[in-house]
């Protein structure tokens, strides 16, 4: 563990480059290192954020007044469970390092899931998915640090209480993940294919399967394409990743927005995407509403403004601070609801800060 570090600067550790300093910020490498930390703070009463790579955080431009646990800590475990593989990884490893080096193994379950940014303890928090596959469908366990009994504990995926990017982790602070535990498939050949646009890049279609490594290649393509592969020279890419989650709403709310898009875009425009969800539920896309509500690609607000090739992404174009993001993002919220009635909500955890509900 590293010396602490007074009024440490948290803007360059996160992917927006963004926040105030931390009162004081402190580097573990090992699983007891940062259990020990958290401990320490916990007894002292200190307030604590843990940060890895800070790919899906909103620091507020005060910074954080306690203690940020940086977490740098390594290691990767394989062991047969029958016919499938455990990977069991350290909080800290790289998460799209840890896909690459799966793929290269012939494992299957998370190629696509590549090229996002982070560790890999944050998968679990906001159950991270993306081109039809979400990451709790591979994990087996998480190892994590019980805030309120002091314990270290694995816990089951049901008790990690898995959503559409979301986690009994993402909003309470009682648990600290330590590791994760995957099981996967050995295999030459993807999942099948259930993203219509990925299919379609590999020239294949939904269902089918496809070479491990041309889906890793593929959905490393879209996502550049998208400026969603970190890159320090293109501000396109200084964002959190999408901004905001895509809605999910009972059939009525959906009923009640399709009329009000036909009423706001006129009875000949194309209606709002709407995909089934559990529960009669459906969930439409969030850019189409940010687009129909006005908003466009490169639209600016001083030096915050749209990704030129993401609705959903929220970029810093150099110097901006987190109270212009958050008044753009706000500004964005409220007129989607006051044009189609639906209330968008952001997927960054946000420290210090929020959006008016």
């Amino acid at each position: 563990m590293t010396d602490a570090i007074s009024d440490a600067p948290l803007a360059p550790l996160t992917t927006l480059r963004l926040g105030g300093p931390a009162h004081r910020l402190v580097t573990v490498t090992t699983e007891d290192e940062l259990v020990e930390a958290v401990r320490a703070c916990d007894t002292a009463g200190e307030p604590v954020l843990v940060l890895a790579g800070g790919s899906n955080v909103v620091i507020a431009d005060a910074g954080f007044e306690g203690t940020v646990v940086r977490i740098a800590t390594h290691g990767v475990e394989r062991s047969r469970a029958g016919a499938r593989v455990r990977v069991r990884a350290a909080a800290g490893e790289p998460w799209d390092d840890l896909v690459a080096s799966l793929v290269a193994d012939g494992l299957a379950g998370v190629e696509c899931l590549a090229g996002i940014p982070g560790s890999t303890g944050a998968t679990p928090i906001q159950n991270v998915g993306a081109y039809g596959q979400e990451v709790a469908s591979a994990i087996r366990a998480v190892r994590v640090l019980d805030r309120r009994s002091g314990e270290v504990a694995e816990l089951d995926p049901a008790a990690c209480g898995f959503g559409y990017r979301s986690s009994v982790f993402k909003h309470a602070a009682r648990h600290v993940v330590l590791g994760v535990t995957f099981e996967l498939t050995s295999s030459d050949l993807s999942e099948p294919l259930r993203y219509a646009e990925l299919a379609g890049a590999l020239d294949a279609a939904p269902g089918d399967r496809a070479p491990l490594a041309d889906v890793r290649t593929a959905v490393l393509a879209l996502r550049r394409g998208k400026a969603m592969l970190l890159d320090p020279g293109d501000h396109d890419t200084w964002s959190a990743g999408s901004f905001f989650t895509n809605p999910i709403i009972d059939a009525a709310a959906f009923g009640r927005l399709e009329g009000r898009a036909a009423e706001v875009l006129g009875s000949g425009a194309a209606a709002p995407p709407r995909f089934p969800e559990t529960g009669g539920r459906v969930k439409t896309s969030a850019a189409w509403l940010i687009e129909r509500a006005g908003f466009r690609r490169g639209q600016r607000r001083g030096a915050v403004g749209l990704s030129t090739r993401h609705a959903l992404a929220l970029t810093n174009r150099g110097g901006a601070t987190t109270a212009e993001l958050l008044g753009f993002a706000q500004e964005i919220v409220d007129r989607v609801d006051e044009r189609f009635g639906v209330r968008l909500e952001p997927e960054p955890v946000l420290v210090g800060v929020a959006l008016r509900s």
